[in-house]
């Protein structure tokens, strides 16, 4: 007796079968899906087609929602980079970046830190001491890092609300191959930063950064690492 597979592939070897053989399809009758009466190959065919048409109209509806937010995301890195324009000077710039993010992108908490620079101000948090071992992380990074947990010393730029916080993510700041400083971000929501979420945008704001603080900094050449 022939095998489930071996009749399928016949009738895909033969599509014109059921023509030369009418009466047997006439008195073809299967299950219905979604209940026990038996109805025609027609039928089930329809039924079949209604169904792909459902699962291509939800597919597609995800597809609208997910170019939609891609379009609000793109239209807020849009935004900041006009406001970047305009600052003149390391503060400004820094200003502009932490406001935006925290009112645009809904980042609760964000650290920049610069290091092969020179110190415009000695007591700015920003350039504060950063261990050899995470200058090293940064400047091999190819894209932005997501997850649960800090690179290295990173939870500690977030001062008091280190404890609580549940997701991060680090941008690389680079001009012209040197590796200048990083930007965290971090949310007590576990869900905002994960490994498996996209980093386009996080990528491109680190490279609208890179550009407008490189304007304010001094590049210390001899200690680059």
């Amino acid at each position: 007796m022939p095998t489930p597979e071996q009749v399928a592939e016949f009738l895909k070897q033969n599509p014109g079968f059921f023509e030369s053989h009418v009466d047997v399809l006439m008195n073809l009758h299967i299950p219905h899906p979604h209940g026990g009466r038996a109805v025609s190959i027609g039928e089930r065919q329809l039924v079949a087609v209604r169904e792909k048409a459902k699962l291509l109209e939800e597919k597609l509806r995800e597809l609208i929602e997910f170019g939609e937010e891609n379009d609000a995301v793109s239209a807020k890195v849009h935004r900041l980079a006009c406001r970047l324009i305009e600052a003149t000077s390391l503060d400004a710039a820094l200003d502009t970046l932490y406001l935006d993010l925290l009112d645009h992108f809904a980042v609760p908490h964000v650290a920049v830190r610069l290091w092969n620079v020179a110190e415009e101000n000695p007591d700015t948090k920003e350039f504060g001491a950063v261990a050899g071992e995470m200058r090293d992380f940064v400047a091999q990074m190819s894209v932005p890092y997501c997850g649960h947990h800090a690179v290295y010393e990173s939870q500690a730029w977030f001062g008091e609300s280190a404890p609580h916080l549940k997701s991060f993510a680090l941008v690389q700041l680079m001009h012209d191959a040197q590796c200048f400083g990083a930007i965290g971000l971090a949310s007590e929501d576990p869900k905002r930063f994960y490994p498996e979420m996209g980093t386009l945008y996080l990528k491109r704001i680190g490279e609208l950064m890179s550009h407008v603080l490189w304007r304010f900094v001094t590049p210390i050449r001899g200690e680059a690492r």
